[in-house]
């Protein structure tokens, strides 16, 4: 058996892409190819369905997969305990998230501390970011209202408030608090039903008879945003995302049932590995100078 064969074979499992597993493993695109082909020739099977824009593993790639991905694991912990003495002056590292407004100041921090680290961002929904987790095409996560699951480790990092944003035209705008009541039978963008922020709001408004009258539903909160700012209606996003745009108002909204927890996250078997380390521990420190 060629292990070199097993790694590419691993890193375009991972990555869903000959491309991106080519970066990953520092070798050329064709030399990837070329291990997957002679894997798949030397043992009659088919590995993946290529498309043009991914690589889907098939049901006999992805039995292999739930192999490789914990045989290269080990392999990737056991480089990290030999050189565990050795200073963070490079290496890279991938992260996923729903939002790049709560990682890019730890991003700011890592690269002040760690200037040789290289970052890979993986953007996507909230299903999306933890199945990159999962799937180990990302190293760490975060994760809003994680669930708790047998192979993650979880700490938690931030609390965010569910907020109205009208334009500054909105009869609200001038509010510096919102009532669920107010938005009872309003004009409203909001986002996509799967959306994290999207549910915090409707479980909040059907636990108190609330009844907004939904507009639009997008895809993305800068939508949402943009949107609200050209006064199509009430955009609701969380206290984290607003960013600053001076031609929006962000109104907060009174209520429990409002807030979204923030974690960051990795699998718990990566938990120990140096960089992996690293990256929680400069979240955590800023979650407690947060709180003091």
């Amino acid at each position: 058996m060629n292990l070199f064969q097993l790694r590419a074979f691993d890193a375009v499992s991972r990555e869903g892409s000959f491309t991106r597993a080519a970066r990953r493993l520092c070798i050329s695109q064709p030399a990837v190819t070329g291990h997957i082909k002679a894997l798949e020739e030397r043992y009659d099977l088919v590995l993946f369905r290529r498309t043009a824009r991914s690589a889907e593993l098939t049901p006999q790639g992805r039995a292999l997969a739930d192999l490789t991905g914990p045989l290269f694991g080990l392999v990737e912990q056991a480089e990290d305990l030999l050189e565990a003495n050795r200073t963070l002056v490079s290496g890279r590292i991938e992260i996923a998230v729903d939002s790049p407004h709560i990682v890019m100041p730890l991003l700011a921090r890592l690269q002040a501390r760690h200037p040789g680290i290289v970052v890979g961002l993986i953007l996507g929904n909230a299903a999306e970011t933890r199945e990159a987790l999962l799937a180990e095409r990302a190293s760490v996560a975060m994760l809003t209202d994680a669930e708790i699951h047998p192979d993650l480790h979880l700490e938690e990092i931030a609390v965010s408030r569910i907020c109205a944003v009208v334009n500054h035209a909105h009869p609200l705008a001038g509010r510096e608090m919102l009532h669920l009541r107010d938005l009872d039978g309003a004009a409203m963008v909001l986002r996509e039903p799967s959306s994290v922020t999207r549910k915090t709001f409707d479980r909040a408004c059907r636990k108190h008879g609330i009844v907004p009258a939904v507009l639009m539903e997008l895809d993305s909160r800068e939508a949402v945003i943009e949107a609200a700012a050209v006064g199509i209606g009430i955009g609701i996003v969380s206290s984290l995302e607003c960013g600053s745009d001076a031609r929006i108002a962000t109104i907060p909204i009174t209520g429990p049932d409002l807030t979204n927890r923030h974690a960051i996250a990795c699998l718990a078997r990566r938990r120990n590995l140096r960089l992996i380390r690293a990256v929680f521990g400069l979240a955590t420190e800023a979650d407690a100078r947060d709180s003091e």
